[in-house]
């Protein structure tokens, strides 16, 4: 039996040879080449720099765990989201459920404009039940652009805090990275977002961007800045801007937007799901407050389909400043209910 203190430096290991091999591709092919739509899955469009980290990622676990204990591993590249390994077992047998992300933010890493990252988290098997919440193991690695030759690693067992370190590329050193969210007790001066990367419903999601902050924080005076925003279309990487400091309260509500499209006759373009957010945990046990667009705990099922929204405010002080106004805003607007009682 595999227990999570084995698990974590398999996944570790796993994350760097998936690394390795990316940033391999990335140095050996065009962006045309990288950029070329290989499946339109149902979870999300797959380029063909994903393939280089799905094909990684399925070698080592058939090796070197699902030889030892059968698995089940939910990604976006397999067939039906799915798959147990070996192949010859069934998913009952399995103790662990493991979620992955090869690639978060594939669009940044692909042309060379930003870090994506690989995402993976860590439950027991309860079926088709087990959710973001069951989740005890979370591991995440960056994954740089070519010029880049330092990248972060962090990890977190559920109750034990969260670790992370700092590896140089060029050498192969690593050093002990001390990830630590803001002490801000506003978000006056500091990145304050709501997500909106893709066309579609964008002015709604900024509509709400601009009354949460004046609800916040007032009127602007002429000349004057409150809050910056970073559009990054990672939710990895914004769980990374959570945990070490770097933003101060990030929302992602673009599964809201639904009734809205319908009423205007537009589809629902690309929203969050349960693998972008799989490791949640590690900005949690650093002292980051995740919850649903509602103000409730986050949790939804370990599947590829699923849409996400999603909250975080880096600190309590944040949460307070925030929270109501948000709740506010998005109920005026009917497109949340909250239970008063």
């Amino acid at each position: 039996m595999i227990h999570l203190d084995e698990l974590l430096p398999l996944l570790r290991q796993l994350h760097d040879r998936m690394r390795r091999r990316v940033l391999a591709a990335a140095a050996s092919r065009t962006i045309e080449d990288l950029s070329r739509v290989v499946a339109d899955e149902v979870g999300d469009v797959v380029f063909a720099i994903d393939r280089e980290s799905e094909e990684e990622m399925v070698d080592f676990l058939s090796r070197k765990l699902a030889s030892r204990e059968p698995i089940v591993l939910v990604a976006e590249g397999l067939p039906g989201g799915k798959m147990v390994l070996p192949t010859s077992a069934s998913e009952a047998d399995c103790r662990w459920r493991i979620i992955v992300d090869p690639i978060d933010g594939t669009r940044c890493l692909m042309f060379q404009k930003r870090s994506g990252w690989i995402l993976t988290g860590v439950a027991p098997n309860r079926g088709p039940e087990t959710s973001l919440q069951d989740i005890e193991l979370a591991v995440q690695t960056e994954i740089p652009i070519l010029k880049q030759n330092l990248c972060d690693q962090m990890w977190a067992i559920r109750g034990r805090g969260a670790e992370a370190e700092q590896i140089d590329l060029a050498t192969g050193k690593r050093s002990s990275l001390t990830l630590r969210p803001t002490h801000a007790e506003t978000i006056r001066f500091g990145f304050a977002s709501i997500s909106r990367f893709f066309p579609g419903l964008r002015d709604e999601l900024a509509s709400i961007d601009d009354s949460v902050v004046t609800g916040v924080l007032g009127p602007r005076e002429p000349d004057s800045t409150l809050t910056f925003e970073d559009q990054y279309p990672s939710t990895g990487g914004q769980i990374f801007g959570l945990a070490s400091g770097a933003d101060r309260f990030l929302a992602d509500l673009r599964p809201l937007m639904r009734p809205l499209a319908a009423k205007r006759g537009e589809a629902m373009g690309h929203c969050c799901h349960p693998y972008d957010i799989c490791t949640m945990l590690i900005a949690e046990e650093l002292g980051v407050t995740i919850t649903d667009p509602a103000g409730k705990p986050l949790d939804v099922r370990l599947d590829v389909e699923t849409d996400v929204g999603w909250v975080g405010y880096a600190n309590d002080a944040i949460r307070d400043q925030v929270e109501s106004v948000l709740m506010v805003v998005l109920e005026r607007r009917g497109l949340i209910q909250r239970n008063r009682e």
